[in-house]
């Protein structure tokens, strides 16, 4: 048994408790009471835990994002993000990186580069194809843009991918072409076109996975996440975290969301995903998309850009025919799988709210949840209509302080910026929402994401949207009890409670008082399943 006392417990259950103490035996919290009711029912090889005044409160779970790419970044890749996340300022200081990795990389492997954002370099643009052929003609180069959603290849990776001149655009994605010859500009953008080398595990092989694995687990826990999320699970990608054995704990636990249009033949076709029912793997909704990024301006909105670079697409554009996708989400749906889809745009949005009104009108289902993840400019009637039929969001309210600022200035222009990630409106309407950081796009760091979310504070300091701004301790729940009720583990983990997991994080201080320096407050000590992990003794 373990005792824990003398400090602030936050428990997050229906009525927010703060218990004054917490008994665990093993796995799972046994009691919550009074520390003198709880001593009555200790046994003499109870270890005590003082919190010496800290706060506890369930672990974070993280409700969206890409585990175990952060290790892969870390470990295999050229890290090229600029400020606030990085140092990378220009286009020739993201060249000489790629050049030195190169250098040390054998001829004909692969040299790639990520979290390249456009928006923040000097150049305002990604590199070219000419650019990328300056780093080697020896090695396929591929640098791919933060939000995942584009990137840009040397002429040796586009001839490997196969994809020339005369390769035409795909639905949901383009190649950049110069505009007079018609020649590859080496830009890919969309998921469409850029194939596997826009998937997370592209270039991973098995060593290599469990090496990310172990970094990612690593970092996660010091931040005091103890569930965490893989959101665009490859078919070889599941069959890597399948590798693992049914007996074995691999540290950390996981939803995994598979591509859902590799349904139905992921599990019921001739040649089903070999599953060993490994517990601490659980395999959740299945994920969808809509729409692009901001950054891109490929997020899908219904009223033009504020500052449009494409005259041709000024409000973006769909990743999906309508028809095909309310094909996809009424597939799912009728087969009873819960679907989790990225929609950025408003517009983006309305395909995926119309899709499951549609699915619902034919095969209704009671708690479904069905997820929008990201609903970046969710408008009040989508929040209205989301709320009656039963939906739930998961806010990248991240993008606050990461581009807030460009938000305001060049994307969606002061109004529509005052309400991105409109957590304070889903409130008022009554749809329950989480909070991520879409890892690796940006890092997972739960307490800044609360920070965002209840500050709501850009990279320069300003404030956008004061009427959006949430509580502390509705920016913790939606990253603990909200974000386990999202995948249906609300019985299991989330919060502290008789039953359930023994994952805690314990915080220096307490996150309700100053709410300002929120982001300045550490995770002292992660426990999982009742032993501590982290910080640094994962």
């Amino acid at each position: 048994m373990t005792l824990y006392f003398n400090g602030v417990i936050l428990s997050m259950d229906a009525t927010n408790s703060t218990p004054e103490a917490v008994l665990t035996q093993g796995e799972h919290i046994l009691a919550i009471g009074s520390e003198a009711e709880l001593r009555q029912k200790m046994d003499q090889d109870t270890r005590e835990h003082d919190l010496q005044g800290k706060t506890m409160l369930p672990a974070f779970i993280d409700p969206h994002g890409h585990f175990p790419d952060p290790g892969f970044i870390k470990l295999f890749r050229v890290d090229l993000s600029s400020a606030p996340r990085g140092d990378c300022a220009d286009i020739p200081q993201a060249i000489e990186r790629l050049k030195a990795r190169a250098a040390r990389t054998p001829v004909g492997e692969w040299v790639m580069g990520v979290s390249f954002d456009n928006t923040a370099i000097a150049e305002g643009r990604m590199p070219t194809r000419a650019e990328l052929d300056q780093v080697s003609n020896d090695h396929p180069v591929w640098v791919i843009h933060a939000s995942g959603h584009n990137g840009t290849a040397n002429s040796m990776a586009l001839k490997l991918q196969g994809i020339t001149d005369d390769t035409p655009d795909p639905l949901g994605g383009r190649y950049g072409r110069d505009p007079e010859t018609g020649v590859l500009s080496g830009l890919i953008e969309g998921i469409a076109a850029m194939g596997p080398m826009g998937d997370t595990d592209f270039l991973i092989d098995r060593k290599k996975f469990w090496q990310g694995f172990d970094a990612t687990r690593d970092e996660y826990l010091d931040h005091g996440v103890t569930y965490a999320q893989n959101a665009w699970a490859t078919r070889e990608m599941l069959e890597h975290f399948a590798s693992l054995p049914a007996d074995q704990d691999p540290g950390i636990d996981l939803m995994l969301l598979p591509i859902g249009e590799m349904e139905p033949d992921l599990t019921q076709g001739d040649n089903p995903l070999k599953w060993p029912g490994n517990p601490h793997f659980t395999l959740g909704p299945r994920k969808l998309f809509t729409d692009g990024a901001f950054q891109l301006q490929t997020a899908f909105l219904s009223k033009d850009y504020y500052q449009p670079i494409d005259e041709n697409a000024p409000r973006g554009m769909p990743y999906t025919d309508i028809g095909e996708h309310h094909k996809q989400v009424k597939k799912l749906h009728d087969m009873g799988f819960q679907i989790h889809c990225h929609c950025n745009g408003d517009a983006g949005a309305e395909i995926f709210i119309d899709a499951v009104e549609a699915a619902l009108q034919d095969t209704p289902r009671q708690d479904h949840r069905h997820t929008l993840i990201h609903g970046q400019v969710l408008r009040d009637d989508q929040l209205k209509r989301m709320a009656r039929l039963g939906m739930t969001v998961s806010f990248f309210s991240a993008h606050i302080h990461f581009w807030g600022d460009r938000h305001y200035e060049n994307f969606l222009g002061p109004e529509r910026a005052e309400n991105i990630s409109p957590a304070a409106s889903a409130e008022r309407f009554g749809v329950r929402y989480t909070l991520h950081n879409d890892a690796a796009v940006t890092p997972t760091r739960p307490i800044h994401l609360a920070h965002c979310a209840v500050n709501r504070v850009t990279a320069s300091g300003r404030t956008l949207g004061e009427n959006q701004k949430i509580s502390v301790l509705s920016a913790l729940r939606a990253q603990t009890i909200e974000a386990a009720w999202q995948v249906f583990q609300e019985d299991t983990r989330g919060s502290i409670e008789i039953g359930k997991v023994a994952d805690f994080a314990i915080l220096s201080r307490d996150p309700r008082d100053d709410v300002a320096s929120l982001k300045e407050i550490s995770v002292v000590t992660t426990i999982r399943k009742g032993r501590c992990v982290g910080p640094n003794q994962g």
